[in-house]
């Protein structure tokens, strides 16, 4: 016979047995309606993916699962990122980082213009630029002329001053808004000791600005025969990264105060002599070399002239190094190009004639032995 305590006992765990029954019953039924949701949800879905399909490839009626789905959708990205990759390759090709075939070169102006030139100037010397648009560079409608009948775009460039939006800065603006043709560089502080960072940047950006087949850089002491100029540039056209320039190599100077000092001078090694390099007073680029110095501008070095700044820049890449003795000092009575003394560029101003070519020759070569002499 069962005592009263086993009774108890034996009731208590029939309880216990009856709630935890009952909390499977409830966890099962809980269960059972969650995967029965999941599974309703996944046939919306399939559904709806299905709908959407139909409608953008305009198929009819299909079944397909939710994996065949994404397959279709993963398959359109990657076509849509090949075509990508198609137009990158053919925007390298005409930038020159891939071999061209000679056809292509052969365009007209109005689609890419031929050279654009940066004729460097600075404040104070707006004489210079009257002189310059009155010998060979034009103003209004021949400017425009010549940019879309010959694809010669030519801009006067200079940067800001060190207290912007000063006298500088505003007569600038003010000459800017009568001519048109002067590229400020925002971002750039006008100083003597900043010419190798202003032709790092007017590269840079006239890349960026207009897509032409060269870029050149010219003093505004220089007198340019443009029609010669394109001449030069139009026979090195199959050659899509081309450095042109009086190229030449000197001694490096080492101590300081003199002329030519150079800070980096121990770079150059124990000769103290310069590698192969364009004169600074006028050399060309090509839009391959522009485009490389506009991606890279952060990490080139410059040195402390624009000419050596502009050599070490290429002096490791595939570049053809072309030796345009037209460019030369030497070279300069013969019709291509002319530096000309400030004080005479000032008098040029100050006449109120429409220079040209044919009339100006005779003038620059009378001059042309003793002007380019220690240059």
């Amino acid at each position: 016979m069962q005592s009263k305590g086993s009774t108890v006992r034996f009731t208590g765990l029939v309880i216990r047995s009856r709630i935890s029954t009952l909390m499977l019953s409830m966890f099962a039924t809980f269960a059972s309606l969650y995967v029965a949701g999941r599974l309703w949800q996944d046939a919306e879905n399939r559904v709806y993916l299905a709908k959407e399909l139909d409608r953008i490839t305009g198929l009819g009626k299909t079944v397909m699962s939710v994996d065949d789905s994404w397959k279709i959708i993963e398959c359109r990205e990657q076509h849509k990122k090949l075509s990508g990759l198609e137009m990158e390759l053919a925007a390298a090709r005409q930038e020159g980082f891939v071999s061209k075939h000679l056809s292509e070169i052969n365009r007209t102006p109005k689609s890419r213009p031929r050279v654009v030139v940066g004729v460097f100037t600075g404040f104070g010397r707006k004489s210079n630029r009257d002189a310059i648009r009155k010998a060979w560079m034009g103003t209004g409608a021949t400017l425009k002329k010549m940019e879309e009948e010959k694809g010669i775009i030519i801009r006067f460039v200079i940067g800001r001053s060190s207290n912007r939006g000063d006298s500088m800065d505003r007569s600038i603006d003010g000459e800017n808004k009568q001519t048109n043709d002067i590229f400020i560089l925002e971002n750039h502080v006008e100083a003597p000791e900043e010419v190798p960072n202003k032709t790092k940047l007017f590269f840079a950006h006239a890349a960026e600005k207009w897509d032409a087949d060269y870029y050149a850089k010219v003093n505004d002491d220089v007198y340019v025969n443009v029609d010669a100029l394109t001449n030069v540039l139009t026979a090195h056209l199959d050659k899509p990264r081309v450095y042109i320039g009086c190229m030449k190599s000197g001694e490096v100077f080492s101590e300081r105060g003199q002329k030519w000092y150079e800070p980096d001078w121990w770079k150059f090694g124990d000769g103290k002599t310069y590698f192969r390099h364009a004169s600074g007073e006028m050399f060309v680029i090509s839009h391959a070399l522009a485009k490389f110095i506009s991606i890279n501008r952060s990490i080139l070095r410059v040195y402390a002239y624009d000419d050596v700044s502009a050599g070490s820049w290429f002096i490791g890449l595939d570049v053809k190094h072309v030796d345009e003795r037209k460019f030369c000092c030497s070279a300069w009575s013969s019709g291509l190009s002319l530096s000309v003394p400030s004080t005479l560029l000032r008098s040029l101003a100050l006449l109120d004639l429409n220079f040209t070519i044919s009339n100006l020759n005779p003038l620059w070569t009378s001059f042309a032995g003793a002007l380019c002499s220690g240059v």
